[in-house]
């Protein structure tokens, strides 16, 4: 059984949500990324999205798109994000998840050989220990330049990125191809944008959602309380927070980060 199934099931067994949390890969620097990683986990975190830096992070905020800026500055490239799932995922048995935007996987290895692209990228990825994939600008329910296939011959699971305005017809589609979990985004828009969540709409879209996809499903955009986890029970099976922590880390450092994991877990 792979790394997010049991995960998940384990979670489902216990009746609890689980937590995934967030981090760009090179901010503030590598080491450091690592560093509040190791925290991450030790405090009880259950999944970690590990995103690779790029320069046009359409889906994320202010916070998340200045880290992608500073990693890039810190010259961050694909082969270290690479190097760091391989050396996190000998040291944690926890899912870790890739996450990035379509034109670094279609242009990965571009000019190195004869072998390049998704394909490449898949494969160098399942080597390196990742769960899955998340790509949020690619459309779920097709299958652009092979990635559909890629993942599923390297036993990665491509996470489906899903909004609240999706159609029933589209749901239907994702339901064919949706695998370990699908992640739901509480609105609309970008990460990271300080407003409060309608959680009884919020609520009505899982339960619309429910109604097509059978894998479980995961909550992102605005969580950063107990509260919200709470809130979600019962409709959701995973929460996502990312753009919280990165701000808890500029205020308090990586104590702050240790911290709110424990919160976030209810301990």
């Amino acid at each position: 059984m792979d790394k997010i199934t049991q995960t998940l099931e384990r979670l489902k067994t216990q009746n609890e949500i689980g937590l995934m949390t967030h981090v760009v890969i090179g901010y503030p620097n590598l080491q450091m990324t690592e560093a509040i990683v190791e925290v991450m986990v030790e405090a009880g975190t259950d999944i970690v999205e590990l995103q690779m830096p790029f320069s046009d992070p359409t889906a994320d905020g202010p916070v998340i798109t200045k880290a992608n800026k500073i990693a890039l500055d810190n010259g961050v490239k694909i082969r270290d994000c690479l190097e760091m799932m391989r050396r996190l995922n000998e040291k944690f048995n926890i899912p870790l998840l890739f996450m990035g935007y379509f034109n670094l996987i279609f242009n990965y290895g571009y000019g190195k050989g004869d072998s390049y692209g998704v394909a490449k990228f898949c494969r160098d990825a399942q080597n390196a220990g990742a769960s899955g994939l998340i790509v949020p600008d690619i459309p779920p329910d097709e299958e652009q330049e092979g990635y559909l296939d890629a993942c599923k011959q390297n036993n990665l699971h491509p996470i489906s990125v899903i909004s609240p305005n999706i159609s029933g017809a589209r749901l239907h589609k994702i339901a064919q191809i949706a695998s370990g979990f699908v992640y739901c985004t509480s609105r609309t828009g970008t990460t990271g944008r300080p407003e409060a969540i309608a959680f009884n709409w919020l609520n009505a879209f899982l339960t619309k959602a429910k109604q097509y996809i059978s894998v479980p499903l995961a909550v992102g955009f605005s969580l950063s309380k107990r509260e919200h986890l709470d809130l979600l029970q019962g409709y959701a099976d995973v929460a996502v927070v990312g753009s919280y922590m990165m701000q808890l880390f500029e205020r308090e450092g990586i104590d702050g980060v240790r911290q709110a994991v424990r919160l976030l877990k209810g301990e």
